[in-house]
């Protein structure tokens, strides 16, 4: 089995931590690549960024997904996914979606711990458009200066921890989701730390991902995650005007 992981962001050194929790997560015999945004922002925090990375993502499905067995949107948030699950050939999921399905499974009450105030509205959002709002208990973030983004674990580990133990003691959190590329692989330093358990999204969406390839669902003829209707386009990369010129 072949899993194909596209960072939205450029940061090559997040696509490192992404790539090791890959390997770490992954079943014998399944191969994981990862793939980095070729332009957009370092680190996605907004609305708009995550626009932008969505369609940097767009463009490398495009251009590899049919290579692969399932691919994986690298970012919590995960942009692009509901797009890209309309016109990719391979089943599709990303960080934020896989780790609530995980979450879900242990736990009824689920917090997210994240590494940034700013981007707190719009995970919020992810989360409702999931259908998970209800049981969403908090979401808590650093609230200070990061000098690197690919060191925020080594540098803002007990910091998080902090945050991850309020999460249960004052908002009733009964599993712990860390959310975004940049602490991916952390759940596993936290194991046994937390009275709650952890989730990691690089770990949950690979595992996702493998059980959505060995089930061969299928793809969609109908409904609303059918192929696009066909139409004429203009301006699109080769690899875009390609897949929504496949055969539906």
């Amino acid at each position: 089995m072949r899993i194909l992981l596209i960072n939205p962001n450029t940061t090559d050194s997040v696509s490192a931590l992404i790539r090791a929790e890959a390997q770490r997560s992954a079943s014998p015999g399944t191969e994981v690549e990862v793939l980095t945004a070729p332009f957009g922002v370092a680190y996605i925090e907004t609305r708009f960024e995550a626009l932008i990375g969505a369609y940097a993502t767009a463009q490398l499905a495009a251009e590899h997904a049919a290579n692969y067995d399932a691919v994986v949107v690298a970012a919590f948030g995960d942009p692009g996914l509901s797009g890209l699950r309309e016109v990719l050939p391979v089943p599709v999921t990303g960080m934020t979606e896989a780790a609530l399905a995980s979450a879900h499974l242990l736990g009824h009450r689920i917090s997210i711990i994240a590494i940034s105030q700013r981007i707190q509205a719009w995970y919020r959002e992810v989360v409702e458009s999931y259908g998970f709002g209800p049981r969403l208990a908090s979401i808590r973030a650093l609230d200070r200066p990061l000098s690197g983004i690919s060191s925020v674990q080594e540098e803002h580990a007990q910091a998080l921890q902090a945050l991850a133990e309020r999460a249960v003691a004052e908002d009733g959190a009964e599993v712990i989701v860390l959310a975004g590329a940049p602490l991916a692989g952390l759940a596993r330093s936290l194991h046994g730390w937390l009275p709650v358990p952890v989730v990691d999204g690089v770990s949950s969406a690979v595992r996702h991902a493998e059980t959505l390839a060995a089930l061969k669902p299928g793809r969609p003829r109908q409904g609303s995650f059918a192929m696009p209707p066909a139409k004429p386009h203009r301006g699109l990369p080769d690899a875009i005007a390609r897949l929504l010129d496949s055969p539906r």
